[in-house]
């Protein structure tokens, strides 16, 4: 069942002309499957919550935040071992378990949003199951950036993300919807709350597909040797300076992404009540489709290039942001709020995508560069992409708590202020702060102290 393959070379171009893309390709389509279905479960909760005081339950608005942000704090924490985990046991293996983990969070929502007395500790506990749907990415990543050649990773990883992330918009957009039938009849509940409303749904409808993905997984993947390395050798990583500077700059560009997705729904809400949720999965689905194109655009121009600008563009939307925000009563406001919520989901997609690009080259570069007498150009190059399938791991782990923070800014913005403006003032100021990171160590090409910046040295 391990199936593992010992001659897997993508720098060789024969190889993978001849059968190397043909083997990516067919894990990248099951990699996808089943990391869909994994931020689809984690973000269950963005919906759910604003369902359950009208189905009985009385929550308040900070713990309907937290129920919200909870999911990515586990989540965001539970990437560190899914990061090891591929090297450990294999990426199809690795696949096949986090896949059946995902019946754990499925189940439980599906049994106790039936039950409004249940107390909020408990309920916050379920939540937190869900965080085994945000662990799945980094594991995914990681795999799949050892089936494909350094020189084009940017877009299938980008690809690979945003197959992921658009389960986001697809829970956002359909579970409002699917929560109002009865599909599954009385077999698993009927109606709560005295109404025709259906919450177990959003997590039954998950079961079978979950399982359907773990046997794909099973039957259509494979294990790379070349993944397989010590804990030790993959924990150096967190001993390099740049691992930490790209995962500051992912809380900026996926933190941001999975943050505002969890959180706009209940934003909107308090904001714009009249207005609803049913627009907020837009933010997320454009984000996703945006993602490749980040990956594309970093393919030819250069990654540190399309991040700096990007978040350039991040800081000018969250000042129009809180323009239509300052104007809310007006008619217009809700459409301007919306429409800048998307130009900011845009960038945060795009950036997702260009962060990855540049984690790979800067990682081979550093390991050509550091590559000693006793090791050839070949072994640096296996050495730099273990190091760079740790880092992008990594970095996911570390920019995912952005899933945490957004939600609870909001919430302590509404708490202290009475609004969410204090809250985007200050991801405003990371934002520049991003910006500035990009340029200082990736941008510049002038030599400093007698050093070119690794990332303009590798895409140069």
């Amino acid at each position: 069942m391990s199936r593992w393959m010992t001659d897997y070379d993508p720098e060789d171009e024969h190889f993978w002309e001849t059968k190397g893309k043909r083997i990516a390709r067919r894990n990248l389509v099951f990699s996808i499957f089943a990391e869909f279905l994994g931020f689809s479960v984690w973000l269950l909760w963005s919906i759910v919550a604003t369902q359950l005081n009208s189905v009985g339950f009385q929550y308040s608005v900070s713990q309907l935040f937290w129920l919200v942000s909870v999911p990515a704090l586990v989540g965001a924490t539970m990437r560190f071992p899914y990061t090891f985990a591929v090297p450990r046991f294999g990426g199809r293996n690795w696949t096949v378990v986090s896949a059946l983990l995902l019946l754990i969070p499925a189940i439980l929502l599906a049994v106790f949003v039936q039950m409004p007395a249940t107390p909020f500790w408990l309920m916050l506990l379920v939540a937190a199951t869900a965080g085994f749907g945000g662990g799945n990415f980094a594991s995914s990543m990681t795999n799949i950036s050892f089936f494909y050649p350094d020189r084009a990773k940017g877009l299938p990883l980008a690809v690979n993300a945003a197959g992921g992330n658009v389960g986001v918009a697809v829970v956002q957009a359909f579970v409002p919807i699917l929560i109002l039938f009865g599909i599954f009849g009385g077999v698993f509940g009927g109606p709560q709350g005295g109404e025709s409303v259906f919450p177990q749904n959003a997590g039954l409808v998950f079961v079978p597909l979950i399982v359907a993905s773990a046997v794909c997984a099973a039957l259509f993947m494979d294990n790379l040797a070349v993944s397989s390395s010590p804990f030790r050798e993959q924990a150096q990583v967190v001993k390099k300076k740049h691992t930490w500077i790209m995962s500051v700059l992912y809380i900026g560009t996926f933190g941001s992404f999975i943050g505002y997705s969890g959180a706009l729904p209940v934003l909107t809400q308090s904001q714009f009540p009249e207005a609803g949720v049913k627009l907020a999965f837009l933010g997320a689905l454009v984000g996703s489709i945006a993602r490749p194109f980040g990956g594309w655009m970093a393919d030819r121009l250069g990654g540190s290039k399309v991040t700096m600008w990007n978040f350039v563009a991040m800081i000018a939307a969250v000042v129009a942001v809180l323009y239509f925000l300052a104007n809310k009563s007006e008619p217009w406001a809700f459409a301007g709020f919306l429409a800048m919520f998307m130009v900011l989901f845009v960038t945060t997609g795009i950036g997702n995508g260009s962060t990855f690009r540049m984690i790979p080259l800067l990682f081979r570069t550093q390991a050509l560069d550091g590559s000693g007498p006793d090791e050839d150009r070949e072994e640096a190059i296996v050495r730099g992409r273990r190091e760079a399938a740790a880092a992008i791991g990594f970095s996911s782990a570390i920019g995912a708590y952005g899933g945490f923070l957004i939600p609870q800014g909001f919430a302590l913005s509404s708490t202290l202020t009475g609004g969410p403006q204090a809250a985007l003032v200050t991801f405003l100021a990371f934002y520049a702060l991003c910006a500035g990171i990009t340029w200082w160590y990736y941008v510049r090409t002038r030599e400093v102290a007698g050093r070119a910046p690794a990332m303009a040295r590798a895409e140069a």
